[in-house]
């Protein structure tokens, strides 16, 4: 008999989660699905009405994930071989409750799936900017124009998810168990999926429906990628969602590249001392 296949949601009643829910369900994953208040559940739930007993929820406020061990204890409870990270403090509350959400929760859900062996995946998703090196795919215009909103309008989320995607792949690196993926899409839509998605190197701007973002969610985490960790810039485009990862998966294509992985783990190994 196959053993269950079970992710951790953090995040969960947030609008990507909602539509990443219902396909996680009907592929046979178990969700535990991280909520900050009890009044969420029910539409959480109403998104798995075929198989209910695939869901599990968990009201825990990740603000209050002050530790590596806090974030330990969630992940235990919930048996996750693959935890989701799609929470954020969605620009309520001011810089600080950015970096104790974005940045320093993240981080230590991150470091205790690290050192937990059963977690044998984590995807982050993050947003294509988010990066410290122009794109070597990228003109000169595009990364001006990227470096213009990171630090004008995303001036408090820019380094809090930077912060995160570096500690990820970091951690990654050094485990013997864990790979990762950062999920970068473009601007967020609330519109109908399209069903078509530009993936891996992509422009530098441009849009995605978070229904694709969750399709493509579910799509990766159902397929084995090479190397500890790899970016995956997401746009709309012509693709397929299944010919898009099956394509990255064979190319093996890592938007990482033009950044400075030697500086990341030398963050990483500062931040332990």
């Amino acid at each position: 008999m196959a053993s269950t296949k079970r992710v951790l949601l953090l995040g969960g009643h947030g609008k990507v989660s909602l539509h990443l829910t219902p396909l996680l369900v009907s592929n046979s994953w178990r969700v535990t699905s991280v909520i900050r208040d009890a009044s969420q559940k029910e539409e959480v739930l109403s998104k798995a009405k075929e198989n209910p007993e695939l869901i599990d929820i968990l009201v825990s406020s990740l603000e209050d994930v002050k530790s590596q061990a806090d974030a330990k204890k969630i992940i235990d409870q919930s048996k996750a071989s693959c935890v989701v990270w799609l929470a954020g403090a969605g620009g309520k509350g001011g810089p600080e409750r950015t970096q104790a959400i974005d940045r320093d929760s993240c981080i230590h859900f991150i470091k205790a799936a690290a050192r937990t062996p059963s977690v044998t995946k984590f995807l982050l998703v993050s947003y294509l900017g988010s990066r410290r090196n122009k794109a070597p795919w990228w003109n000169d215009e595009e990364w001006a124009a990227t470096e213009e909103v990171n630090n004008g309008v995303l001036k408090n989320y820019y380094p809090a998810k930077l912060a995160a995607d570096e500690s990820l792949t970091a951690a990654a690196g050094r485990s013997e168990h864990l790979k990762a993926i950062v999920l970068r899409p473009g601007s967020l839509t609330d519109g109908e999926a399209v069903g078509r998605v530009s993936l891996g190197r992509t422009k530098a701007r441009g849009s995605i429906a978070r229904a694709d973002v969750a399709a493509v969610a579910a799509e990766l985490l159902n397929v084995d990628i090479e190397g500890p960790c790899t970016w995956l810039d997401l746009l709309e485009g012509d693709e397929s969602v299944t010919d898009a990862v099956k394509r990255v998966v064979e190319d093996k294509v890592n938007c990482i590249e033009g950044e400075d992985m030697v500086g990341m783990e030398r963050s990483l190994t500062a931040e332990e001392r």
